[in-house]
């Protein structure tokens, strides 16, 4: 089968999506499946990956976001999707790119379109109080299920917008992470003192440095922290609009700001050798840098208002991190916590364990109708009973 995954904001210093199309297609690969990706670029250019076939087609730069793109023709992307004759579409991008579900429609190709931000949120806080901001949602919400055969939702906070709307196509499908890049294996205590730079307790903010991910609450937190005589130091990877702004404040603390890396092993080694990992986001539907954290055994604060408390497994009695307030004093009270609990990071790693990237695979496969997965596939799971059962 022949699989064709469309994604704007897709670059060389993006995370999640980016981690998300390479996941996929390896996962697709590894059964035997056709993978192609296609995702903007500054010119038209293709070549084969470790993750696929990639496509490259000209796009425009969006100002204000750092450096993200979007395609600059969607007709020009509807005359390459013709050429490909893909057998499945998957979308990672449900506004610039939400017409490809009509036209897939009319072409007879069946298509997934992921839906990756909270639509409700973002206009809860972004769009003034006096405009019908439930109803423009809601409508925003019926175009795009409608448009699409499946919408899919990684976690419960992402799905309840569209639960609320009775989309009857809606599929909870969790992403996953890389249990063998992340590992708690990969702490040292030489890295972990170069990282310390003195300090006792090691943070790490692993992340976009954008508006709504509130990356300013990690300094924030690390404020509070210190002023209750708690000698700790932040380590920030990251960029984005914001970074100029995250540099300002972090002058003066002990706060390392690296900028993005690309290197996923020292991304790697830096979640494993720190004491907690920050997620402050208050709308993120999933955020992987939190379960690549919990895969490198450290546990997670993160925003109550966000998707990650789901897989930190707070209603449990061992959790693997916790929740707090959107404000830094109550970031701050969780972090402190959570430093004074031994064994966390046993929890965390087990927390992880359970989403493994193949199990994404596998159910993204039986949501295409694609028989004979292996015999790794999870036991009397069809596609009637994964749509039922989301």
């Amino acid at each position: 089968m022949r699989i064709v995954h469309v994604a704007n904001f897709y670059g060389p210093n993006s995370g999640g999506i980016k981690t998300t199309l390479h996941e996929l297609g390896r996962g697709y690969l590894k059964y035997g499946h056709d993978f192609i990706y296609i995702v903007p670029g500054s010119q038209f250019l293709q070549e084969q990956t470790p993750y696929g076939r990639k496509i490259t087609l000209p796009s425009v730069m969006l100002p204000g976001s750092g450096n993200y793109r979007i395609i600059r023709s969607n007709k020009a992307l509807r005359a390459l999707i013709l050429e490909l004759a893909p057998d499945r579409i998957e979308i990672s991008d449900r506004f610039t790119l939400r017409g490809i579900g009509k036209f897939a429609r009319k072409q007879r190709i069946p298509t997934v379109v992921f839906s990756h931000e909270t639509l409700r949120g973002l206009a809860n806080r972004f769009l003034p109080a006096w405009l019908p901001r439930t109803a423009m949602v809601n409508w925003h919400n019926r175009r795009l299920s409608a448009l699409f055969d499946h919408v899919v939702a990684t976690t419960e906070f992402a799905a309840a917008e569209f639960r609320e709307i009775g989309a009857k196509n809606l599929v909870k499908i969790p992403l996953g992470v890389d249990l063998t890049n992340f590992s708690p294996e990969h702490r040292t205590k030489s890295y972990r003192e170069e990282l310390l730079e003195g300090s006792q307790f090691l943070l790490v903010h692993c992340g976009r440095l954008s508006p709504e991910k509130d990356p300013q609450r990690s300094i924030e937190a690390l404020i509070e922290l210190r002023a209750r005589g708690i000698d700790a130091r932040l380590v920030i990877v990251g960029i984005g609009p914001m970074w100029k702004k995250i540099r300002l404040m972090a002058k003066g603390l002990p706060v390392t700001t690296l900028g993005y890396i690309a290197d996923r092993k020292r991304v790697a080694a830096i979640l494993a050798c720190a004491d907690i990992s920050l997620a402050p986001g208050p709308l993120e539907t999933f955020c992987l840098s939190a379960l690549e954290s919990l895969a490198s055994g450290t546990p997670v604060v993160a925003s109550k208002s966000s998707a990650v408390g789901e897989f930190l497994k707070i209603d449990q009695k061992y959790p693997a991190g916790a929740v707090a307030a959107d404000n830094g004093v109550a970031f701050a009270d969780a972090i402190e916590s959570l430093l004074s609990r031994p064994r966390l990071r046993t929890v965390a790693r087990s927390s992880a364990e359970a989403l493994p990237w193949d199990r994404t695979i596998q159910l993204m496969m039986m949501l295409h109708g694609i028989e004979g997965i292996g015999s790794k596939a999870p036991q009397a799971i069809t596609k009637r009973k994964l749509m039922a059962a989301s």
